[in-house]
């Protein structure tokens, strides 16, 4: 009998997201799922795309993002990630989650990267999950649940202190029910001023949750300066007390007295590795972006504002910049500006490429999809992996590049039957140039689409086109650890 597909994507160079050589071979789609992988000389299809020349990988995974809010507003709001082969982004990062809270006033920095109080109305991870079975996003979403917002809600927003016995009780039970309800882990941001204050036990206390679950623990460590093997150590300590694998949320050095000392952190867990559950995630670029700190300033890393409530007029300028226009120092300038978001030059290239050419790396852009002049990440992560890193400066092949963002990233998080093109796989797929596609965002236009990255499908839909944009389906589901 002859196979019949809804699609068959014909004579394409296959990345089949396992790092092994590619390959040609035709590919056919039926419903949601690969069915066939090969030549389907003899096959039909109701659409039939000529790939010759070109390339198929896995729909790329983002492992660090901050989209909770944005996958909940339509495919013109995920754009940015579609149009770079993105098909499914893990949300929750940071310690910072839409869910399970509610707030009537504007949410403290970070949280407020998400957006202002009226975007916190889930008051349990369930009904975050009932919007997007109702209004689907047009990717797939797998979700954490964020200290940060557990914090605000069980210590009513007084969070510089430690939290009681009873709070941390609180806390676990509602990352308990989380789990529960189709949530996949747990996130700390250690590092923000919401968390600070927050000790080693009571996050272990929190993340207990995740031992009975089998979720994973994600972290922005307390430090990724001066002290990030302190860090390190408190993260795997972490790991290790509620038996829960752990994923290093953005690893870096930060600040210029930190730069080559990622031999030491990847030594060290590398070593961690061998004991524990351990991996990384990175972006690929030697600047980071959050929440302007005036009082974590230095003369010697260079600030460009990314966002400002009340001077929206300096977004994408840079902070010294502002302060002599205005005859101040760049800390009261800074002042001025909050709330505000900024991109930090703090990194040194030579660590990044270290970094995310390890074994253990997989790649995440971390953009900020609601600042209105943002890191040029938020565009280009993936595409700069694959045309800048791999192609261009041969860091790793092209089948590592993919396997970075596919398939080690599926099984990393435990997503089944995703991050790889074989029959019975979701339908998650990218077609792209390997020779031309490259990042076309830049720190001065950062939100210019990618190029080479030619259509994007999202469990057998077509999702993005190159040159007409986002389409308008919306065939994105939440996924979970180890489940759908």
């Amino acid at each position: 009998m002859t196979l019949r597909c809804d699609l068959i994507i014909r004579d394409a160079t296959i990345f089949d997201g396992t790092g092994n050589p590619r390959f040609k071979a035709d590919i056919g789609v039926s419903g949601d799922r690969i069915v066939a992988v090969g030549d389907l000389g003899a096959a039909t299809a109701e659409r039939e795309v000529i790939a010759t020349g070109k390339a198929v990988a896995p729909g790329f995974i983002d492992a660090h993002t901050h989209d909770d809010r944005a996958v909940l507003c339509g495919p013109e709001c995920m754009l940015c990630k579609m149009s770079q082969g993105i098909t499914t982004v893990v949300v929750g990062n940071c310690g910072i989650s839409l869910s399970p809270v509610r707030m009537t006033s504007r949410p403290i920095p970070p949280l407020d990267l998400l957006g202002e109080e009226s975007w916190f109305a889930f008051d349990s991870f369930g009904e975050y999950a009932d919007r997007l079975a109702r209004d689907p996003s047009p990717v797939n979403t797998y979700a954490l649940i964020g200290h940060m917002s557990l914090r605000v809600e069980a210590m009513n927003g007084d969070t510089q202190r430690a939290a009681s016995d009873k709070e941390a009780e609180h806390m676990r039970k509602r990352l308990a029910e989380a789990l529960s309800q189709g949530a996949s882990g747990f996130s700390t941001g250690l590092y923000y001023p919401p968390n600070m204050m927050a000790p080693t036990e009571e996050v272990i206390a929190v993340a207990e949750a995740l031992r009975a679950a089998g979720g994973i623990y994600v972290t922005h460590m307390r430090d990724e300066a001066n002290d990030v093997l302190l860090s390190i150590e408190e993260t795997l300590k972490i790991g290790r007390a509620v038996n829960a694998p752990v994923l290093i949320s953005h690893h870096k050095c930060s600040m210029p007295e930190n730069f080559g000392r990622s031999v030491e952190t990847l030594k060290l867990i590398e070593s961690a590795a061998l004991k524990q559950k351990v991996d990384f995630d990175i972006y690929p670029y030697a600047a980071g972006s959050t929440v302007l700190m005036p009082h974590r300033l230095r003369p010697d890393v260079p600030v460009q504002i990314t966002w400002s409530v009340p001077h929206p007029e300096c977004a994408g300028r840079m902070l010294d910049d502002i302060a002599r226009d205005w005859g101040m120092e760049p800390k009261a300038a800074a002042e001025r500006l909050t709330p505000a978001g900024a991109i930090y030059f703090q990194m040194d290239e030579p660590d990044v490429q270290r970094i995310m050419a390890h074994r253990l790396g997989i790649i995440g852009s971390d953009g900020l999809p609601h600042d209105s002049y943002p890191h040029p990440r938020l565009w280009g992560a993936f595409p700069r992996v694959l045309g800048h890193y791999a192609r261009d400066l041969g860091l790793f092949s092209m089948e590592t590049a993919v396997r970075k963002m596919t398939g080690q990233t599926a099984e990393v998080f435990g997503m089944t039957d995703r991050g790889f093109i074989r029959a019975g796989a979701y339908a998650d797929l990218v077609l792209f140039d390997p020779a031309t596609v490259r990042d076309g965002s830049t720190y001065d236009a950062p939100t210019t689409v990618a190029e080479g990255i030619i259509e994007t499908w999202v469990n057998g839909r077509s999702a993005y086109v190159y040159g007409a944009g986002a389409t308008a389906e919306r065939a994105g589901r939440l996924v979970s650890r180890n489940g759908a």
